[in-house]
């Protein structure tokens, strides 16, 4: 098959056939008794495929049967967006406008507006990305000392807004995360902050730290500081975008931390942008209109920040499993229209793998339950990623054992860079695809556990891991080298088997 004009290995998934390569009998019987005892501890539906680094399956247990597989879909969505955009690509973020500068008052006389195009790491205090005081500094650099005017967003490539994505199921509504989703995004549309009690007792706390910068022109603070050690705060959402906090800290608590989902992310920017005018010394006055340049186009650009390149962005969101990045990367590529973006998602996964049965998505993160995939697809795209246009170092975009989501993954194993995987988990998945440095060369692996028991599960798969790659190598990354170890000789195209009912 050739994908894009450039030809990829065969992956071809044989269910027991013939041309399925057999492991060693002794690792066939470990393979075998591991699977009896997950199966006991963790009983619902499993779907496994282990293979080599060229796709020939060696081992596998409803191999080719869709199931839920949860945020191991951002293995399909960072390979496709950097396909789409490329490994160096970045998201701007732009103040712009129409007028001019009073070089003698630094009053900008004119219309402007900020530019937000859905960069998942816009203004996040603590982490990478560019900030909003960075585009006010380099207004302020131009002579601008004074704005007058409205708060108003643009967008250069869709609604300058932010919802929830109607492909989420409602009860993760309001939880970290599954925030909004769009053009429109601050620190990651989520606030947090600290607060700490005040010297007085029956006075309002302090609040001593914010993430965005700005947020507490947003928060009402009606809590009571008390005599005691223990603390009952509440922060709950108010109608204009903003949050009342309330309840008690205790005198000698300490510090205490807060966090929220913001469900109007343009009032937090609103804020967060007054924050940073404020640091570079600009004074605005809001006003309705601007009947100098009402009517002019929206054209000139005031000051541009970037974000990150395209894969520390896809390295990010795959460790840390994050859900609003991973659906900003496919809006990225496959258009803002999120059913056009993850129907578009679909067709590339199907073409790459070969396979029409085993996958259909619906989100670009994996937190909908409606997404399907079967463990061969995954197994399919790892063997044929690093080929296709864009794939160079595929396998850097996922996290190492020891690092991000598989932080804990450490013992057992001779050292991090051993398992280059990404997981899913849902209140009813546990899934984990991804490369495995083994003493026979780099295995693929694709285990997806859909069932009541995820905790036994989970452990039932890195136990799995453990006995594969206990005495592995590191997965190489570089295209060479990978091509190399990671592959071999490439084999012709073997036909796919039908799902399994």
């Amino acid at each position: 098959m050739a994908l894009f004009g450039v030809a990829i290995p065969s992956a071809a998934p044989a269910q027991f056939a013939a041309s399925t390569i057999a492991p060693a009998p002794s690792l066939q019987q470990q393979i075998d008794e591991w699977y009896r005892r997950a199966n006991q501890l963790a009983p619902g539906t499993w779907g496994i495929a282990i293979a080599r680094s060229d796709g020939q399956l060696i081992w596998g247990m409803n191999p080719t049967t869709p199931l839920i597989p949860a945020s191991t879909v951002k293995i399909f969505t960072t390979g496709y967006a950097r396909t789409i955009v490329g490994a160096e690509a970045r998201r701007a973020t732009r103040v712009v406008g129409q007028g001019e500068v009073d070089p003698n008052t630094g009053t900008w006389t004119g219309h402007w507006a900020l530019e937000l195009n859905g960069d998942f790491t816009l203004e996040r205090p603590g982490k990478t990305g560019p900030t909003l005081v960075e585009l006010a500094t380099q207004l302020a650099t131009q002579g601008i000392r004074r704005l007058t005017g409205p708060f108003t967003v643009v967008s250069e490539t869709g609604e300058p807004a932010a919802h929830y994505p109607a492909a989420w199921a409602d009860r993760h509504r309001g939880r970290l995360f599954a925030p909004p989703v769009g053009q429109v995004i601050v620190n990651e549309n989520t606030v947090s902050f600290r607060v700490a009690p005040n010297q007085v007792i029956g006075r309002a706390p302090a609040i001593v730290a914010e993430s965005p910068t700005g947020l507490a022109l947003l928060i009402t603070n009606r809590a009571r500081t008390v005599a005691g050690r223990t603390s009952a705060l509440r922060l709950s959402a108010s109608g204009d975008g903003g949050w009342v906090l309330s309840g008690t800290i205790g005198s000698r608590a300490g510090q205490r931390g807060l966090s929220a989902v913001s469900t109007n992310p343009r009032a937090l920017l609103e804020a967060a942008w007054r924050h940073a005018l404020q640091q570079a010394g600009i004074e605005w006055t809001p006003a309705e209109t601007v009947d100098a340049a009402e009517a002019a186009p929206v054209r000139l650009v005031l000051a541009e920040v970037h974000s990150m390149p395209y894969d520390s962005i896809a390295v990010e969101v795959n460790s840390r499993s994050n859900n609003l990045g991973a659906e900003l990367l496919l809006r990225w590529a496959g258009g803002e229209d999120p059913h056009r973006a993850a129907e578009a998602l679909t067709r590339y996964v199907r073409q790459v793998t070969g396979d029409p049965l085993g996958v259909s998505l619906v989100d670009g993160s994996g937190l909908s339950e409606h997404d399907r995939a079967s463990a061969w697809s995954f197994i399919a795209y790892l063997a044929r990623a690093p080929y296709l246009p864009g794939g160079r170092n595929f396998a850097s975009l996922l996290p190492a054992n020891g690092q991000g989501t598989l932080r804990t993954l450490t013992t057992g194993f001779p050292g991090e860079g051993v398992v280059r995987a990404k997981t899913g988990t849902l209140a009813n998945v546990a899934s984990v695809s991804g490369y495995l440095g083994s003493r026979d060369g780099v295995l693929l692996v694709s285990i997806i556990y859909n069932g009541s028991r995820t905790s036994a599960a989970r452990g039932e798969q890195w136990r799995l891991f453990r006995l594969l790659g206990a005495d592995g190598m590191l997965i190489p990354t570089e295209s060479d080298i990978f091509g190399g170890q990671l592959g071999g000789q490439v084999a012709p195209r073997g036909a796919i088997p039908p799902a399994r009912p």
